[in-house]
C-alpha cells in the first residue's frame, strides 16, 4: 500500500464527502525531511464531521488520524478542510 493509500484509508473515518491527496515530494527533493523518506503533501477533504468546528480543531482530527504515518512517511502537510455546505458557498461565491 503506498502512503496515499495509506492517508485515504486513516482519513475514511472522518467519513469524507469528498478528499484530494497531492503528492508534492517531487517538487522538495533534497530538502532536510525528504532525505529521510518523508513526503510533502497537500489535502482537500470535505467532511460533516467539521461543522462547528475552528480550522485548529478540524486540523487535529486529521493529525490524529495520521499520527503514525508522521514524521516518517509524511513530512509536511498542507490541508484544507471544509464542510460540504462552506464547499458549496465557496463554489458559488
Amino acid at each position: 500500500m503506498n502512503i496515499e493509500q495509506m492517508i485515504r484509508e486513516r482519513l475514511s473515518r472522518l467519513a469524507p464527502d469528498s478528499l484530494e491527496v497531492f503528492d508534492d515530494s517531487r517538487e522538495h527533493a533534497g530538502h532536510a525531511g525528504a532525505k529521510d523518506g518523508g513526503g510533502h503533501f497537500q489535502l482537500v477533504i470535505v467532511s460533516s464531521q467539521f461543522a462547528g468546528k475552528p480550522a485548529v480543531a478540524r486540523h487535529r482530527l486529521i493529525y490524529e488520524a495520521l499520527s503514525d504515518l508522521m514524521p516518517k512517511q509524511i513530512h509536511a502537510l498542507a490541508i484544507r478542510a471544509y464542510t460540504p455546505e462552506e464547499l458549496e458557498t465557496s463554489a458559488k461565491g
